[in-house]
């Protein structure tokens, strides 16, 4: 399961792991964000007319670089 959400969550993943947490703290620790992750890379959120229509687990906190990602991922769209 934690090399699935390495898939969308590398740096997350690799840094826990270099933090010294075990696989399976690892992996509650980023489960729901790569979940969430995934859905935003995947466009399901692109064309979302306000914040009021986002399903309610469409949020999930992430830092600076997730953002960057997903942004990107939207302007390539």
């Amino acid at each position: 399961h934690c090399l699935a959400v390495r898939a969308v969550c590398r740096r997350e993943i690799d840094g826990d792991r270099g933090n010294g947490y075990s696989w399976k703290i690892t992996l509650l620790r980023n489960y729901w964000k790569s979940k969430v992750k995934q859905e935003w890379l995947s466009g399901k959120y692109s064309n979302i007319p306000s914040q009021f229509s986002l399903p309610e687990k469409s949020m999930y906190p992430m830092d600076v670089d997730t953002w960057g990602e997903i942004l990107e991922a939207e302007l390539e769209r």
